[in-house]
């Protein structure tokens, strides 16, 4: 007779859907007869082992639904990359509490957590189900069409850029925005979902897949602003030249790392302002701005996307079922069928831990600033409904009488 117990935790980066995962495992949870107590850990992993639980079964389903709708992670998430060694004291604390089935929200580092403690209980012969539930707004998990939590980040940047581009168009200059995305460009490639007129911006769209030359950049800035006397850039984070060197360590004098030593990309203007700063040197351009969306793009609540609640929750609930009736481990996978709808797989650990998804090449536009009409289909109905439209005036022109 197994403990009944059951655990939930959310790790990396919060997104504006995260807890319709949660909520989905929690209530789908309940329906399962065999199930005692649904635990969720604070602070991901971080709360595994320093045995920070709280009892979600007392819950009321009321206010679940109320938790589901709201962005950012409910839990709490954590930055930890555990090891081996980190995975073996998660282990221990599962034992400990009897917990038998382990589901675990959250990007690459977080299925190979997963992977690990499996594996971890399979050796010692322990009776846990271990599922990794997809989540991360860079849409760069292997084996999955897209990844909750993207479709609204998207969603975001698209309108950012839709606004961006209206407030260009009125003051015109050269205005660059920076978006997330360390390897995978599909945020930033999400800007272009917001251009309506063929004149719209953004007219440059720079990604990580394709190697940065700022010469080549400030080249298509000047043709740009020649052609249409003014210029808007979507710049992803992590563009880089061609050693595989960051932009941002190229051009700054000092440079941040996080946790990992990673160079910090996120939560800093340095970028922007670098770029901004080659712009009015090089190109005499006097009216340049610059924006870092940093963490706006993860968590902004009422720009979220219905598909991408639907499909965050269904996650949860799916991994809840292939734990209980498919009696093996895995990570959650959508698959995008017809157009559109999704349809669920549980993949292999090993197929999606510790790897990394880019943008293909049918993506990316042969210019390599700009993507293509094959992506625009594929992200338009992730967006889900209601998106907002820009329109113009006619301009029907008045004569002159003293300046003909």
């Amino acid at each position: 007779m197994g403990s009944g117990k059951i655990l939930v935790a959310q790790g990396g980066g919060p997104t504006a859907v995260i807890n319709q995962s949660l909520v989905g495992v929690a209530l789908e949870a309940r329906r399962f007869r065999d199930v005692t107590r649904v635990y969720g850990a604070l602070h991901g992993v971080r709360g595994i082992v320093d045995e920070q639980f709280v009892d979600l079964t007392q819950e009321t389903s009321h206010n679940l639904e109320l938790v589901a709708a709201t962005p950012s992670s409910a839990l709490g998430s954590t930055r930890d990359k555990p090891d081996v060694k980190y995975c073996a004291e998660i282990f221990n604390v599962l034992r400990a509490h009897e917990i038998e089935h382990f589901f675990y929200i959250g990007g690459n580092d977080s299925s190979d957590t997963v992977r690990i403690v499996s594996e971890q209980a399979r050796a010692a012969g322990y009776p846990l189900r271990a599922i990794h539930i997809p989540k991360t707004i860079d849409n760069d998990l292997v084996g999955s069409d897209h990844t909750p939590g993207f479709p609204s980040a998207a969603r975001f940047v698209a309108q950012a850029f839709a606004g961006a581009n209206l407030d260009n168009a009125s003051l015109p200059g050269v205005y660059v925005g920076v978006v997330m995305g360390r390897h995978a460009g599909f945020l930033t490639a999400a800007s272009a979902l917001g251009k309506k007129f063929p004149d719209d911006g953004p007219h440059l769209i720079y990604l990580p897949e394709r190697t940065f030359s700022i010469e080549a950049f400030l080249a298509d800035v000047k043709a740009t602003y020649e052609r249409h006397g003014r210029c808007v850039i979507a710049v992803s984070e992590g563009i880089h030249d061609a050693s595989g060197e960051p932009i941002a360590t190229l051009l700054a004098k000092d440079v941040e790392r996080d946790a990992h030593g990673n160079v910090q990309l996120s939560g800093t203007g340095a970028l922007a302002d670098l770029l901004c700063d080659e712009i009015k040197a090089k190109l005499r351009i006097k009216r340049v701005r610059g924006d870092t969306f940093g963490y706006l793009q993860r968590s902004f609540i009422g720009c979220v996307s219905d598909v991408d609640q639907r499909e965050a929750r269904e996650v949860g609930e799916k991994a809840v079922q292939y734990a209980f009736w498919g009696d093996r481990d895995g990570s959650v996978a959508i698959r995008r069928t017809g157009f559109y709808s999704a349809d669920y797989a549980l993949l292999p650990l090993s197929d999606v831990a510790g790897k990394t998804r880019t943008m293909e090449d049918e993506f990316i536009a042969p210019s390599g600033t700009d993507v293509t009409d094959a992506f625009r289909l594929y992200l338009r109905p992730l967006l889900g409904s209601g998106m907002p439209d820009a329109f113009r005036l006619r301009c029907a022109r008045v004569a002159k009488i003293l300046k003909p």
